[in-house]
């Protein structure tokens, strides 16, 4: 199976959970009571969002799409 890459931010939370956010990927969010817990749980954010993003995109024409890949200038320090 294909993966892809992406850059997630996880953060404190207000209320002593640990948020994390998918900054490719709009309004997907989880979070965790431990930071390995907040990335398990974005990395099953994102596979939903991307199941979600395929199945409305499975009416368009699938011929017309390409997956493409960016070199990126961002850095994890």
């Amino acid at each position: 199976m294909e993966t892809i890459t992406f850059l997630v931010r996880v953060e404190p939370g207000e209320d002593g959970y640990h948020v994390a956010s998918c900054l490719s990927l709009p309004g997907c969010y989880s979070q965790g009571e431990t930071v390995e817990e907040a990335i398990d749980n974005i990395v099953e954010a994102i596979q939903a969002y991307t199941e979600s993003l395929a199945h409305e995109e499975a009416g368009d024409d699938a011929s017309s799409m390409r997956l493409v890949n960016v070199p990126s200038a961002l850095a994890v320090a």
